[in-house]
């Protein structure tokens, strides 16, 4: 009778760390609809296809430095379990040190950056000329935007999940309103834009220093030079955060293989396509929140040395991430054409998208384990194992199941990337058996 509380207790836990990581995930497109907006009523259509095409590059860009979320969260969170008030401010410390270092690296490199990413990508004159001068001036909230993950990953290992929520609100509302105030207020076009992503960047680090402070009272400490500067544990940062970037590079590989691949069946297949990607990022929305979980408490109780605490965070994240894919599965089952409707009013594409919605219906149940996992992996700080699942999984899984269904068409297409979604699953799977019972 004595754990049914407990049990309770975690349920009740997973959704204080989850809830808020997902109302702060849906943030995100709500700006994207408002850059969209704003663009979309100015003279010409060449402003918005500048904006979608710079705000296309910074995310390829940023996505690639998501490792500065992922390895903060594991090691604040295992620092969290020990108590380890001193180590708490040192991996904060060289997380942000490393955020700085690599966005000035970015600064400094943004010219080769530009040049690659526009000879990527066939645009316009008009849409290059203006996607450049947006490019130009959102480049400097560089440092801001990875001390941001920096931050939200220590959050998330503090279990402060109202951080991550806070700060994404500041960075994005902030922007929305600024959108607002320098477009239709002040008359300006892409720069307006631009310019309204820099200031909310920094703002949001202003905002995320003041919370570390406030959240650091509870935890006294010092800021130890000396433990900042550790080169073992800066060594174990840096492996951590090169794993995760390679298992990172192979993620955004596979799915700009996948718009390549379906951009070469012509216009519709693309369109229908990315209609329906909108159902996978939706679905990522809550199964990002409880890996989010997953990464908190795993990484406390190896922190803490609680076997227990560790199979009961496993166990509880697990039933309701299932039961959340299942969720998505159905509402895309029953509301799915409805949905696809709101996103397109092109009868071609409904048409297309409507054939293809069934391997939509089935990518929750297929994907959720691998979200899963993504937390339990980054908890327990084994980026090698997540770096060598992916690349399996990519190299030996994805692309020779592109290979051999490439006369099925998009079908095709869409069978290798359940493929991919499924290996990760199972190779993490496998991976998680060989090293669990060496956590502890």
């Amino acid at each position: 009778m004595r754990m049914k509380p407990t049990y309770t207790l975690i349920h009740a836990r997973v959704w204080q760390l989850a809830g808020p990581m997902i109302l702060s995930n849906l943030s995100i497109p709500l700006l994207g609809l408002v850059d969209t907006a704003v663009m979309g009523h100015l003279s010409a259509p060449y402003y918005l296809g500048a904006v979608a095409v710079g705000a296309l590059i910074f995310s390829f860009v940023f996505w690639g430095f998501g490792f500065l979320r992922m390895g903060t969260t594991g090691l604040t969170a295992q620092a969290f379990g020990r108590e380890d008030h001193h180590e708490l401010r040192a991996v904060l410390a060289r997380a942000i040190v490393l955020a700085v270092a690599l966005g000035a690296l970015v600064l400094l490199l943004q010219r080769p950056i530009a040049a690659a990413a526009f000879a990527l990508i066939d645009a316009s004159a008009e849409v290059e000329r203006y996607g450049a001068e947006y490019f130009a001036i959102r480049i400097w909230s560089a440092p801001a935007a990875l001390v941001n993950y920096a931050l939200i990953g220590w959050f998330l290992g503090m279990q402060r999940a109202q951080g991550p929520l806070i700060l994404l609100l500041v960075i994005n509302l902030s922007n929305i309103v600024l959108d607002l105030w320098f477009v239709p207020g002040l008359g300006m076009t892409v720069d307006g834009v631009a310019w309204a992503s820099v200031i909310a960047e920094y703002l949001g680090v202003a905002v995320g220093l003041w919370l570390v402070r406030r959240y650091l009272r509870g935890h006294p400490g010092t800021w130890r030079g000396m433990c900042i500067w550790d080169w073992p544990r800066l060594r174990e940062m840096w492996l951590l955060n090169q794993n995760i970037f390679i298992r990172t590079l192979c993620l955004i590989f596979s799915f700009a293989f996948f718009t390549a691949q379906g951009a070469r069946q012509g216009d519709l297949i693309l369109a229908a396509n990315a209609v329906l990607m909108n159902f996978q990022t939706l679905m990522a929305y809550g199964l990002d929140g409880l890996a989010h979980a997953a990464e908190a408490l795993v990484g406390r109780a190896v922190g803490q040395r609680r076997h227990d605490e560790w199979r009961r965070a496993i166990a509880t994240v697990g039933v309701w991430s299932g039961l959340v894919a299942l969720g998505f599965s159905l509402l895309y089952w029953l509301a799915g054409e409805w949905l696809i409707a709101l996103l397109t009013d092109q009868a071609a594409v409904r048409e297309i998208a409507h054939e293809y919605l069934p391997w939509l219906i089935l990518a929750p149940l297929i994907s959720v384990w691998s979200y899963l996992f993504d937390g339990i992996f980054i908890g327990a700080t084994r980026a090698r194992e997540m770096r060598n699942t992916m690349l399996v999984s990519t190299l030996l899984c994805f692309l020779p199941a592109w290979y051999l269904f490439q006369g099925w068409g998009n079908h095709g297409l869409w069978a290798a990337l359940m493929v991919f979604m499924a290996a990760r699953g199972l190779t993490m799977t496998w991976s998680f058996c060989r090293f669990a019972p060496q956590v502890f």
